[in-house]
């Protein structure tokens, strides 16, 4: 019999687990770690690259690594929010959970409850529509990177005939990173080759395209996250009712009873 209470304990708890919420946070937390892990090295080597062979007088990128430092701190900042958000996010689901596992015991939902489900659904919504805007940002960088790496590959492709290799550039001023009175601005011919040869440009690249993936994955986790806390909202709702329901008719059935219990009372000290 021990035994047994035992797994019984076990199943119920394991029942009471919100397992779409769970697989949602998972995904949230894998989403965020990608997209600000990789993106603060892949900031940071893009700035290493840029002072090296685009600007490299010092005052002319001076406003892009205030603004790369400035995305880096939000970047932290992203970090934090999300993993509590997840946290808080997860223990409203278990909340909603045991709210519609237990809708004939004693547990009862409370009009704060629902007003907190119906603030959550509100907030991951715009938080949705904020992160498909980051997803779109985190996209440029890669297609500046894939150009450039586009470049070098046609540059060193042998069925290419290119008589003058230097005339081949790729000029990073014309997409507003640094003003057009950096020096040099621009890395043609053997120059580029060896900067798309360059660990830091091959690393960046590559993170960028992570961090892009894990911005999606954030994107996916929101919308998974939304339709969770919809869902649950509507549940709580139709829990609230038939709890409404049920107290009327006890309510009901008492007064019936104590009618019933009067009416012998009268007719016993008739008789």
């Amino acid at each position: 019999m021990k035994y047994t209470s035992c797994f019984e304990c076990c199943i119920k708890c394991l029942g009471g687990v919100p397992y779409a919420s769970l697989v949602a946070t998972i995904l949230c937390f894998s989403g965020v770690a990608l997209f600000c892990g990789c993106g603060h090295v892949a900031l940071t080597g893009t700035e290493s690259i840029l002072e090296t062979h685009f600007s490299k007088v010092t005052t002319d990128h001076a406003m892009l690594t205030t603004v790369i430092q400035l995305m880096q701190y939000v970047i932290y900042g992203i970090a934090s929010f999300f993993f509590l958000y997840g946290i808080i996010l997860l223990a409203e689901g278990f909340y909603t959970t045991s709210a519609v596992k237990e809708l004939h015991s004693e547990f009862k939902t409370t009009i704060c409850g629902r007003c907190i489900s119906g603030m959550f659904v509100f907030l991951t919504y715009i938080l949705g529509v904020a992160w498909l805007g980051v997803f779109g940002f985190s996209a440029v960088p890669v297609f500046l990177f894939y150009n450039m790496w586009s470049t070098c590959n046609a540059m060193k492709s042998p069925t290419i005939n290119i008589t003058n290799i230097d005339s081949i550039c790729v000029d990073v001023r014309q997409y507003g990173i640094i003003p057009w009175n950096a020096t040099p601005g621009k890395a043609c011919g053997a120059t580029l080759g060896d900067i798309c040869s360059s660990s830091d440009f091959y690393l960046s690249y590559h993170l960028y395209i992570v961090a892009c993936a894990g911005a999606g994955a954030t994107v996916i986790a929101l919308i998974h996250f939304l339709m969770i806390l919809a869902a649950n909202w509507a549940y709580l709702k139709d829990a609230s009712q038939m709890h409404a329901y049920q107290d009327i008719k006890m309510k009901e059935e008492r007064e019936l009873r104590d009618i019933t219990s009067h009416s012998k009372e009268c007719l016993n000290s008739y008789t």
